[in-house]
Parts: C-alpha cells; sequence; structure tokens
C-alpha cells in the first residue's frame, strides 16, 4: 500500500497520541496535540497508509526566517522504507516557501546520519540548556 504524504493534514489527538507513544516508547500521554498545532507551528506533515496515521513531523517557526524540525516520528512497523526521509522533505519544501531561510534540527547521536545523511543537513555549531 503506497503511503501518502499531507501538508498540515487532518488529525485527531488520539491518532498522533498513539503514533508518538510507538514511535517514541513510551505509554499514551492523552497531549492535546491539534490545540498546540494550531497555536505554535508553521505547518506539519502526516503521511498516512491506508488511512493510518503512521509518520508525522511538526514545523515550529520564529515567524521569519527559522523553521524547526519536533517531534519526527515513524510508526515502528514503517521504518526503513522512507517515511520519515519523506516527511522532512516535504517539511522542508513548505518551509522554503513560506519564505524561511532555514530549518534546524536537534537530534539524539543515534539519528545523526539519518539527518545528515539522508535529509541533508548539515553539521553547525549550536548550544542547548537543559530546563
Amino acid at each position: 500500500m503506497a503511503i501518502m504524504f499531507e501538508w498540515r493534514g487532518d488529525l485527531d489527538d488520539d491518532s498522533l497520541d498513539a503514533l508518538h507513544a510507538d514511535g517514541f516508547g513510551h505509554p499514551v500521554t492523552r497531549t492535546r496535540w491539534r490545540a498546540r498545532l494550531e497555536r505554535h507551528s508553521l505547518g506539519w506533515v502526516c503521511a498516512r497508509e491506508d488511512g493510518e496515521l503512521v509518520g508525522f513531523v511538526n514545523v515550529v517557526w520564529d515567524g521569519g526566517a527559522h523553521a524547526f524540525l519536533v517531534d519526527t516520528v515513524v510508526a515502528r512497523r514503517c521504518r526503513g522504507r522512507g517515511v520519515g526521509t519523506e516527511l522532512v522533505a516535504v517539511a522542508a519544501r513548505e518551509a522554503r516557501a513560506a519564505k524561511c531561510a532555514w530549518l534546524h534540527v536537534d537530534f539524539e547521536e543515534p539519528l545523526r546520519s539519518f539527518y545528515f545523511g539522508a535529509c541533508g543537513f548539515r553539521e553547525t555549531a549550536a548550544g542547548l540548556v537543559a530546563l
């Protein structure tokens, strides 16, 4: 079955909560995702297979030149099929169309080859403070 990708796709809190829990390996949290997306996001990309949400990435922004990828997640059963790479490609295309000049991402070390290799990000100096 083909996977379909949609910018600012319609989604409900329960389906994103279930995908997030599956993808990141934690219990379902009952997060109010839709309200969060509407309040903070330039947009988001949904990936669906046979109507089921199997991938997602949130594109938050500063209202100007900078966009940021948050919560890139692919259902465990769909990994290794290019879903994550296409989620990021669609996000980058739409951020560019919104006149953003930069797309930022931070990630854990095991995802280095995904973001630098498959997605074309380059390494930069950055800082982080745990709050």
